[in-house]
């Protein structure tokens, strides 16, 4: 596929909508009793570890690692998707898998994965970790919780994608509280300003160092028109275009996006030259006003974080390593360890 150098020249500007239309895509978004581990009296909660499986169950990662390989193989949108459902798992009550739990029948509370915020999230995240759930319990009933099973599923997409490859520090316990009320306060959106998405990170314990990093991985995945058709036609309510957007990127989206009327279920990649790649083309597109949402766009806008914007496009080894170091302080977000506060669902959509 032929892909937009920032450096084009005007005269590829024809190709260029082409390019962006093809890579446009139809998705239809389909609608989609283990017994805790004890631990002797008085002693604290154990921390979160690279073998904490070591014996209980020592093939954890390879068990999970079968499935996410074949998975990105068949169905490789279930890297982004599984990618995302970790992220919006971690700022919603810790990363303790809470976004798998389903509403349950008949309840007038709805849980986090049906909150408005989430009804995006692609089924086939949720379908890889229940088919990674399922294979590890087949071989270590009760031992593993959903929440490093989605933690080391995030890490093998990103891996498997082209990204870097970094240990998962295991021994998340899976929470007991999912409601989607919880939900909208504690999500970026594809409008926030840069002093609402710092202030979101800072209340998770994450820097404006992290906030850069972990967009990163929009360097993959896709967004439907919703989230960013006001800047095409309407920003900020001027009845215009963002300026901050290549005019060739506009026209092209502007082609699948219409302001009205338009197929609900059309998305377009958040990295418009190597969509299918995790790499450092996130931080470049940004400074050639190719960033899909004015979340994205704003992060080389604001003085704050643009010099982290320019480094890491500059260095993609530099932003592994970055990225690598993130991932793993964001899930640390929260997490629940033993049977007070937690569990380990046999099933990682129902609560015990």
């Amino acid at each position: 596929m032929p892909v937009l150098s920032p450096t084009s020249s005007s005269s590829s500007s024809s190709s260029f909508v082409f390019t962006c239309f093809f890579i446009i895509l139809f998705i239809t978004i389909n609608s989609s009793n283990p017994v805790a581990i004890t631990t002797k009296a008085k002693r604290p909660p154990r921390q979160l570890s690279v073998n904490y499986y070591a014996k209980s169950c020592p093939q954890v990662e390879q068990l999970v690692g079968s499935i996410t390989s074949q998975q990105f193989k068949e169905i490789p949108v279930s890297a982004p998707a599984t990618i995302r459902l970790f992220f919006h798992d971690c700022f919603v009550e810790g990363c303790d898998a809470s976004i798998l739990i389903a509403t349950q029948p008949g309840s007038k509370i709805l849980a986090e994965k049906d909150a408005a915020d989430n009804r995006d999230l692609r089924t086939e995240g949720f379908d890889t970790i229940t088919r990674a759930k399922a294979l590890v319990e087949s071989k270590c009933p009760g031992i593993v919780s959903c929440a490093d099973i989605l933690a080391i599923a995030a890490r093998d997409f990103i891996h498997l994608a082209g990204g870097p490859y970094y240990v998962v520090k295991k021994g998340r316990w899976d929470g007991k509280i999912s409601m989607a009320s919880r939900v909208p306060n504690n999500l970026p959106h594809a409008n926030s300003t840069v002093d609402q998405l710092i202030k979101l990170f800072s209340s998770k314990g994450l820097t404006i160092q992290d906030l850069v990093v972990l967009s990163g991985a929009h360097t993959i995945g896709f967004a439907h028109c919703k989230n960013f058709v006001d800047r095409l036609y309407n920003y900020k309510g001027t009845k215009q275009a963002d300026p901050a957007i290549d005019p060739r990127l506009l026209k092209a989206l502007k082609m699948s996006c219409p302001q009205v009327g338009g197929n609900a279920d059309i998305v377009a990649p958040f990295d418009v030259t190597t969509p299918f790649v995790f790499d450092h083309a996130y931080y470049t597109n940004l400074q050639s006003k190719l960033g899909l949402l004015a979340s994205d766009e704003g992060l080389f806008l604001d003085p704050r974080t643009k010099p982290l914007v320019q480094s890491f496009g500059l260095d993609k080894a530099k932003f592994f390593l970055a990225f690598s170091a993130a991932m793993e302080k964001m899930g640390s977000i929260g997490v629940k360890r033993g049977r007070r506060h937690g569990e380990k669902r046999k099933a990682c959509s129902i609560h015990m």
